[in-house]
């Protein structure tokens, strides 16, 4: 009887043993993408909807600081367009008169032309005529290199002011708060109507939807794995019960470290491992810090 019962505990510890030696390879913490929402303008956060728990969604405008003195002088350059267009000159209004005058004195250089030929005209009449075409010409082309400076001079102004009144529409819109990635805010650091600036952290947001699974595996366990594999997660539910989750090895770790003292491995004895990231995809029950195990 001694001899069974002492077959039957034997028997017993080696299925205990077996049982947990191929149950998992590896164990682990999950972990999540963690993202800190800072402020990238300056003034008052006139609006902020954000509560920690709350689940956002990428893309969402929670939140506004103050815009008002940005619309103001985006008000006020586009004014100022509207002046620098108005100081443009027309070539063709301005030049009217002189070009009338051309037109009229090459008429009476046609006709003192012929008068000359006829011998009714001198010819230093018809030089006289020749010499102020010659002068009204040369006024003319003065007066549309001034109009073309000036004008070019306006258009670069005015590119400069709408240079200007991009850069704060962009401002404008770097003042709402919008939601980088879908996932759960675990922290908030403001309130409505504080002062913002720069840089403040306003909250961190928390992918919840892909998890990570941060195991420690040794090196000789490392040799059959790679990125992209699928791998069979377990996560606790309970003291007693876990489930299992299907999972991709996203991250190799290329440097050993040792063993971190809340990790085992299947190896105990081994100093040096290397650390693996399983993404796993979350149907709500996995959390932040929980333990989990994997088996390859």
């Amino acid at each position: 009887m001694k001899k069974l019962i002492l077959s039957l505990i034997t028997l017993t510890a080696l299925v205990s043993c077996h049982k947990d030696k191929t149950e998992y390879d590896a164990s682990g913490v999950f972990e999540t993408t963690e993202v800190i929402v800072s402020a990238r303008q300056t003034g008052t956060l006139i609006r902020f909807n954000v509560e920690e728990g709350q689940t956002l969604q990428a893309g969402d405008v929670v939140g506004c600081i103050d815009t008002l003195q940005l619309s103001l002088k985006r008000s006020q350059l586009r004014t100022s367009i509207g002046v620098n267009d108005a100081k443009h000159l027309d070539a063709q209004r301005q030049l009217a008169a002189l070009n009338q005058q051309l037109a009229n004195l090459q008429s009476e250089q046609k006709r003192f032309t012929a008068m000359v030929n006829d011998k009714s005209a001198t010819q230093k009449q018809l030089d006289d005529i020749n010499y102020q075409i010659s002068v009204i010409r040369q006024q003319i082309a003065a007066q549309q290199e001034q109009i073309s400076s000036n004008n070019a001079a306006l258009s670069a102004q005015s590119k400069t002011v709408v240079e200007q009144i991009a850069q704060i529409d962009d401002c404008i819109r770097q003042s709402y708060i919008t939601v980088p990635i879908t996932g759960r805010v675990i922290n908030k650091y403001a309130e409505p109507s504080e002062f913002a600036a720069p840089g403040k952290a306003l909250f961190k947001i928390a992918d919840i939807t892909d998890m990570k699974l941060r195991a420690y595996v040794p090196a000789e366990q490392l040799t059959g794995l790679k990125i992209g594999q699928k791998v069979t997660v377990y996560a606790d539910q309970g003291e007693s019960d876990r489930k299992a989750y299907n999972g991709t090895i996203s991250w190799i770790s290329d440097k050993a470290e040792f063993t971190p003292k809340t990790i085992q491995t299947r190896e105990e004895r081994t100093n040096l491992v290397y650390a693996v990231k399983i993404s796993v995809k979350n149907d709500g029950l996995i959390k932040a810090g929980m333990y989990g195990d994997v088996k390859f």
